[in-house]
């Protein structure tokens, strides 16, 4: 059976991602676009449109080109969407790059995604040079703010450009606008060619639903180097002329400081904040009255959790909403609006969506109704597929169109979709991404382990986090789990960390070689 969308079919939006997003930022001239929500630095939407062009002007003069890839690589702050809309315009896709990255991972996305530019922020900069260094092929490296050193020159000092503002011929169907890194349902990241229409077009796909506009206040605390911080933070608010007040990282006080001072009145978080809001002492501490609404997103929230939430706040049910990068990444949401959504739902499904529910046994067919199965989806949102791996694209997207997502879902006689379990073996750390086949492989290179396989755990307050179970070579009887998980953490981002380690004397493994990770959580 095909679900389809009850909401009006919305057009592809066939315009390059900077005029879908800034197409009006002139005429709103003095409006706030964007806040630094731990300074006083303020930008207008008739400054951000006319950086953004001085900015391209600037990176067309340095040589950048149609067809290039620009690494960006920062935290939040107000110039990254500056930075992000200057490229495009210059006519390069975007790879966004977690700032927390080693040299090493880093200059890993560098090389595959074959990117000739580097944007980052002067703390990160000897991070971004050793990079560089290990990919090659970096033509120069920028930084937003102010670099110490003299040999980086600052994005800001294109904001007195002389220069031509570049106008590319984009191909808003076919060229990639932004490159993030996706895991996808198992194996190692892969860079996920995203087309300024796929883009902008769920934008479009998610105004019915999550109706934005001047007034409105967005906390971005959730990263804009991730699909959802990217959509739903930046492009999405700032497309409907709403405010952004924007967070580095998440500190709860932070945070709930900003909440007040800036009276946000809506929140787009993951669990861990939802959490956060439901149980800290802290929160009794600050006037939250502002907000209106709360969206969870990223991974699976539970409902009394929810529940706890928006009890405590005084607000109605926290909504959820459901996606993936391949996926641009809605493609499902609670509306605003809704009047009773069932607990624990992650929505209906978004304008011009179809979705399926697969047969666990059979995936050829489809599931009987209200029953489970994996959830399959077709759209305008659909990525273009993995960069040089059309392996990988066509494992995940079938011949008629349909994206395979690896989760496992059922939906009510009123066409909620509720997200149950995963297929896919892919770890959700905080929202992050987590491969186990990644840190698998980085396992195998301690001299004293003889194999390794790694699954998701859950603690007690439903965060979901790598647990590792390892063999020991026979001349290492005395490896710890603390030497395991300091092998790992010296090479990865602090989120991709190995947080339980178990010992056993076997990894269980199919005839195949495939790890049978069902046993292992039986273990658990």
């Amino acid at each position: 059976m095909v679900f389809r969308s009850e909401y009006e079919n919305v057009s592809t939006v066939s315009l390059p991602i900077h005029d879908a997003v800034l197409g009006r930022a002139a005429e709103r001239g003095d409006l706030p676009a964007l806040i630094d929500g731990t300074g006083e630095l303020t930008l207008t939407y008739g400054q951000i449109d006319a950086f953004h062009r001085l900015v391209a002007a600037g990176l067309a003069e340095a040589g950048v080109r149609k067809g290039d890839v620009l690494a960006l690589h920062s935290p939040n702050t107000v110039l990254f969407p500056v930075a992000f809309y200057a490229a495009t315009r210059a006519g390069a896709a975007v790879t966004t790059v977690h700032p927390l990255a080693t040299p090493e991972e880093f200059a890993k996305q560098l090389r595959d995604s074959a990117a000739r530019w580097i944007v980052t922020v002067s703390p990160l900069l000897a991070s971004a040079r050793a990079a560089a260094e290990l990919a090659g092929g970096i033509e120069e490296i920028f930084v937003c703010d102010q670099a110490e050193a003299g040999d980086v020159r600052s994005l800001q000092a294109f904001l007195g450009s002389t220069g031509p503002v570049p106008e590319i011929d984009v191909d808003p169907d076919e060229d990639v606008a932004a490159l993030p890194y996706s895991s996808g349902t198992t194996g190692v990241p892969k860079g996920v060619m995203l087309t300024h229409a796929s883009i902008a077009t769920n934008l479009a796909q998610l105004e019915p639903v999550i109706p934005m506009g001047p007034g409105d206040r967005i906390l971005a605390v959730l990263p804009f180097f991730h699909i959802y911080g990217l959509t739903a933070l930046m492009n999405a608010p700032l497309r409907q002329g709403a405010t952004v007040v924007v967070l580095p990282r998440f500190e709860l006080d932070t945070f709930l400081a900003a909440i007040q001072k800036h009276r946000i009145n809506g929140l787009y978080v993951a669990p861990p904040i939802v959490l956060a809001l439901a149980k800290h002492p802290a929160v009794a501490d600050y006037d939250l009255s502002s907000l209106e609404y709360i969206v969870s997103a990223a991974a699976p929230l539970d409902a009394a959790l929810a529940e706890a939430c928006s009890a405590r706040l005084g607000l109605p049910p926290v909504l959820q909403a459901y996606g993936m990068t391949e996926l641009s990444p809605g493609t499902h949401v609670v509306p605003l609006d809704a009047p009773n959504p069932p607990p624990g739902t992650v929505g209906k499904l978004l304008p011009s969506t179809e979705m399926r529910i697969l047969s666990l046994d059979d995936p050829s067919k489809d599931a009987a109704p209200g029953e489970e199965g994996e959830v399959a989806i077709r759209g305008p949102q659909v990525m273009k597929g993995y960069l040089g791996r059309p392996d990988a694209t066509a494992a995940m997207i079938d011949a008629d169109g349909w994206v395979h997502t690896g989760d496992i879902g059922r939906v009510d006689a009123d066409g909620w979709l509720f997200v149950v379990d995963r297929v896919k073996e892919l770890i959700k750390y905080k929202g992050f991404q987590v491969a186990p086949a990644e840190l698998e492989a980085l396992l195998l290179t301690h001299d004293g382990i003889a194999d390794a396989a790694v699954i998701g755990v859950t603690d007690a307050e439903g965060t979901e986090m790598p647990k590792a179970f390892v063999v020991r070579q026979p001349a290492a009887p005395d490896l710890s789990a603390e030497d395991v998980m300091a092998h790992v953490a010296a090479r990865v981002a602090p989120y991709k960390k190995v947080r339980s380690v178990e010992f056993i004397d076997t990894v269980p493994r199919a005839a195949s070689g495939k790890i049978l990770r069902r046993e292992l959580r039986d273990r658990t």
